[in-house]
Order: C-alpha cells, then structure tokens, then sequence
C-alpha cells in the first residue's frame, strides 16, 4: 500500500487565545475576527454581539459555508435570533458557543475539510 501525504496548501488554524489576542498560525491578532480555513478578516469594530449585523451576515454567507460558529467570549451569549436565522434560512448551520469552545470546534472542522466560518469575539 503507498501512502501519499496531500497538500492543499496553508490551512488557518487557531494555535491560541485570550483574552486580549487570537493566535492564527503565527499571526498574533487583538481584534475580532471572522476565520475560515483558507481566509481571516479581521474585525476590530465587532466588540461585543450588537455589532453582528446584516453586512456581517452577508459577507459571511459569500465564504459559502457549510456551518458559521459564533464564539461570543468567555461565555455563551446568544445574539438576536434575526443574526442566526439568516444562516438558517440559507441553509447554512449556526452554532453558539463561548469562544474557546468556537476555537476548538473550528480546528476539528477545518481538519475533516468542513466548509467553516468562525466568528470569533475576545
């Protein structure tokens, strides 16, 4: 049997967080931001869930995920149901979870090759 390794190119990863910064790859950020596999926004005027807009939600939609994670900080904070249920009604997953668990969550997507979007908040 002959293995062969597969390389699609870089992948973003989140390597760590806290409360002041994200650690994509080796990129170091304090802002929010909205991470996807193969592209990284950044967000420094999403600082709490009243920023989670419709021009968010449509920018976010036109990476074509699969599934949108909503990492809301150091706890679970649901946002307005009209944020969520523009993913819902495009057929596109949403899930809300505190940011560490978004993190983690994004890094087990992008390694089974899930078309995921992470929005992540400090």
């Amino acid at each position: 049997m002959r293995f062969t390794q597969e390389s699609a190119g870089p992948v973003n990863v989140v390597r760590g967080y806290t409360s002041v910064e994200f650690r994509i790859n080796d990129q170091r950020i304090a802002h929010s931001i909205v991470v996807s596999a193969d592209a990284l926004a950044l967000e420094p005027d999403l600082v709490d869930l009243g920023g989670l807009t419709d021009a968010l939600a449509a920018r976010i939609l036109g990476w074509q995920p699969d599934v949108v994670l909503l990492g809301t900080g150091a706890r679970q904070i649901f946002p307005a149901p009209a944020f969520g249920a523009t993913f819902l009604q495009a057929g596109v997953g949403f899930e809300v979870m505190d940011t560490g668990a978004a993190c983690r969550t994004f890094n087990v997507l992008v390694a089974e090759q899930r078309r995921v979007v992470a929005v992540l908040l400090r």
